[in-house]
């Protein structure tokens, strides 16, 4: 992108994960987010050293390019829907050394996007749960506001940490125009999505024979076509 098009950019959404592998729960909730709040942008990034997983992930490298194949089936959904949010895939995290810490990735977007764009942290219900295990979780909606997917394993009627009781009773939001016109500090909850699908299930069915097809039409097309080529999750 260039300086002017970054100066003139408002609404950035980032979608991070693992992507081990990249799936269609995530474009589901990419696409759904891209269209309702309006995105200028949305950025993939994959984790360089996801440091809540194990170390049977697969390299950083690969994910990047499982990713980016993911991308590929993400802009032709785009571009069917009539959805005109640029789509990018970032190697933030995977060029930054040591553990890939949200909030070191929030704060180089806020410089890089500058003081005025809203950037939106794309999850699911299980990741705003989980929240408190982060690093410095706590100071990440001083960067950015949260679009939270609901997930049917993952309620957030009850049951919450104190932790996540006192986010959501200060920082939630009902109207989406709050995300789309603050630059941070706001979490608005989306019941109408669900996703369901997870990528460690996922690898389990690659991994099994008689589950293979099952998981064959959870991934994107461009994605399931690298992994069948490198023999991977095998």
């Amino acid at each position: 992108m260039t300086a002017r098009t970054l100066n003139t950019l408002k609404k950035i959404g980032i979608l991070g994960g693992t992507f081990d592998p990249p799936h269609l729960g995530h474009l589901k909730l990419a696409t759904h987010f891209a269209k309702i709040l309006r995105l200028d942008v949305l950025l993939l990034i994959p984790s360089g050293e996801p440091w809540q997983k194990s170390s049977f992930i697969t390299s950083a490298e690969t994910r990047l390019r499982l990713t980016e194949a993911a991308g590929i089936d993400l802009a032709r959904a785009f571009l069917y829907l009539n959805i005109p949010t640029q789509i990018g895939v970032d190697r933030i995290e995977i060029d930054r050394a040591g553990p890939s810490y949200a909030i070191d990735t929030a704060r180089a977007l806020r410089e890089r996007f500058g003081a005025e764009a809203s950037l939106i942290w794309l999850m699911g219900a299980d990741s705003l749960i989980n929240l408190p295990s982060w690093n410095s979780w706590d100071q990440l909606l001083s960067y950015v506001n949260f679009a939270v997917a609901s997930r049917p394993q993952y309620d957030l009627s009850e049951g919450l940490s104190a932790e996540i009781s006192d986010l959501l009773n200060n920082h939630q939001r009902t109207e989406l125009s709050t995300l789309e016109n603050s630059p941070f500090g706001h979490i608005y909850l989306d019941r109408s999505l669900s996703v369901d699908i997870s990528s460690s299930k996922l690898r389990n069915e690659l991994r099994d024979p008689n589950r293979q097809a099952i998981a064959f039409e959870q991934i994107p097309s461009h994605t399931l076509e690298i992994i069948t080529n490198l023999g991977l999750y095998k």
